[in-house]
Parts: C-alpha cells; sequence; structure tokens
C-alpha cells in the first residue's frame, strides 16, 4: 500500500459543503445503479477509485473515535480496511449475495430515506422563514404552566382509614398558622420525598404523584392550606405559594430548537415527497383480489380461503 499524505488538501474538503453535494450526488448515483436490475454486476470495474474527500472522511472518523489525527501507519490501516471493505462489496454484488436478504433490503430502503432526508437539510433556512414558521407553530413549544407547593402527608400504612380524616382535622388546625409548619412538630407523618416543591410543571408532578394529584394541585388557589388531596401515596394537605402560568416563548429565547424542528419538519416532507414519486412508478400486484389479501393472512395458520370464493 502506497503512502499517502494527509494533510490540509483533505481537510479542507472536508470542509467544502459543495464538494459534499457532489459526494451525496455520487452516492445516489451509485445506490440508483444497484437498483437497477439490467445492471451486469458480474462485469463490475476492479478499480477502487477514492476521491481526496474519502481520504478526509476517514480522517474525519478516526479523530471522531480517538480525539486525535491519525498517524501514517494508521492512517494507512484505515484505508486498507475501507479498500477491503470495498472489495468484499464488489465480490458479494458479483455473487448476488444481496439477494432476496431481507436486512440488505432494509438497510438499503433505510439508505434511500437518508439520502432523501439529507437533501432537504442542506439549505439552511433564513431568519424570516424560521420566524414565519414559528409563528404558525408557536403552540409546538408552549411552556407549560409550573406550581411551587409544600404539602403535609397522610399515610395510610400508619393511619389505615383514618388517613384521611386525620388530615381534614389537621387542615381546620392550619387555617390559623403560618404557612411554615414547625419542623419540630409538624402535622402529618414523613415523606418519602420532598416536602417542598418549586416551580414544578403539571406534567412531572403528575409523574410524581400521579395524574389526579396533580390536576388537584393546578386548580387550587395560592395563599392558603387545601385539601385532603390524593395522591398515589396517600392524602396531603397543599400549599401553593406561587403559579406561573404558561406561556409561549419569543423567537429569540429558543431560536436554536426552532431551527431543530423547521429541519425535522423539511426533512419529513421531502422524505413523504420522494416516497410518493418512487412510489407511483410502481403497480403492486397480489396472488388474490385486494380485499381477499387481508382474509388469506388472517387464515394463514390454517387452511386460506381458496381465491374468489364467497366469504
Amino acid at each position: 500500500m502506497p503512502r499517502i499524505d494527509i494533510g490540509r488538501a483533505a481537510r479542507s474538503v472536508a470542509r467544502d459543503p459543495l464538494a459534499h453535494f457532489m459526494v451525496l450526488g455520487a452516492v445516489m448515483f451509485g445506490v440508483y445503479q444497484l437498483l437497477q436490475p439490467e445492471t451486469d454486476r458480474a462485469g463490475a470495474p476492479t478499480e477502487i477509485r477514492l476521491t481526496v474527500d474519502d481520504l478526509a472522511q476517514l480522517v474525519i472518523g478516526f479523530e471522531a473515535q480517538w480525539n486525535r489525527p491519525p498517524t501514517q501507519d494508521e492512517f494507512n490501516a484505515v484505508l486498507e480496511d475501507r479498500v477491503r471493505q470495498d472489495i468484499l462489496y464488489r465480490e458479494a454484488l458479483a455473487l448476488g449475495l444481496d439477494k432476496e436478504d431481507t436486512i440488505v433490503k432494509r438497510r438499503m430502503a433505510q439508505k434511500m430515506q437518508f439520502l432523501a432526508e439529507d437533501v432537504a437539510a442542506a439549505r439552511e433556512p433564513t431568519d424570516d422563514e424560521l420566524r414565519a414558521w414559528f409563528a404558525d407553530n408557536g403552540e409546538l413549544f408552549a411552556m407549560p404552566a409550573r406550581v411551587s407547593f409544600r404539602h403535609l402527608y397522610f399515610s395510610p400504612d400508619r393511619r389505615g382509614a383514618e388517613a384521611r380524616a386525620d388530615a381534614a382535622e389537621a387542615l381546620g388546625a392550619l387555617e390559623t398558622r403560618p404557612v411554615l409548619v414547625s419542623a419540630a412538630s409538624p402535622p402529618g407523618d414523613p415523606f418519602m420525598f420532598r416536602d417542598y416543591y418549586a416551580e414544578r410543571a403539571i406534567p412531572a408532578i403528575a409523574r410524581d404523584f400521579g395524574p389526579d394529584f396533580a390536576q388537584a394541585v393546578a386548580a387550587l388557589p395560592p395563599g392558603s392550606w387545601q385539601g385532603p388531596v390524593q395522591s398515589g401515596y396517600g392524602w396531603h394537605l397543599v400549599y401553593v405559594e406561587a403559579v406561573v402560568p404558561g406561556r409561549i416563548p419569543e423567537f429569540g429565547e429558543i431560536a436554536n430548537e426552532v431551527k431543530t424542528a423547521w429541519l425535522g419538519e423539511r426533512k419529513a416532507e421531502a422524505w413523504r415527497d420522494a416516497y410518493e414519486e418512487m412510489r407511483a412508478r410502481y403497480t403492486i400486484v397480489l396472488p388474490v383480489a385486494a380485499d381477499e389479501a387481508t382474509a388469506v393472512v388472517l387464515d394463514a395458520a390454517g387452511e386460506p380461503p381458496p381465491t374468489g370464493s364467497d366469504p
């Protein structure tokens, strides 16, 4: 294997968007050629031609794994591994090992989807495009209401059927007491988690205490002890300190998140359009009439109904 200089040329090409686009086009052309049934794979050329961008990608891949550039010997080893992969791939195609292979089909289908999505992601959106899209889709970024509250817990394990009644009795005594309950003799029982939760979103409260408790807390007026409120653990008296209403943030607060969501939508649209275009070129022929196909599949464990028979 000849020694190859992996200098600045490879790095500069690796950063060139035009070069990336050309490589993407070459890959799409290659996939198209592989999918043509009339292609004579046995007559495939024996020359393996690598571009400067191919070499740069090898360097980038090595750096991503080892956090440093490769030495010349390491690069030669990576290059030989790439050549070995290409040779084995071509020989496998020549032997027809790709035919009727479910894993190969699934992988090639996945690559086609990735290619369609990558084309959509190749263009950077303008700030005006993102702002206009955000204006129509701002609800996707809505921030839920957040509640700051403290609670006193009354355990059914300790109090049995009297837990709720004990909580109701304690509520009457708390109506004349300040919010900060004395740590020396607080009413209620020890709770396995926290007694105070600051600015917790309703979904987070639901994960900790259950959805019914979260909905009840969201409806409580702030500034006084309320309850009893039941959770998955037992009964609680709840003091809501403050409620931060839900809102849709300003564009400047989440510009990066908006761009990510915009790109995701463009990728999905590009894939959907590409597949619809490809799907239109094919005709699906089933071994039975379309309205009988489901019955045949469902009855596959036994005797399938004969084609054309009445249900």
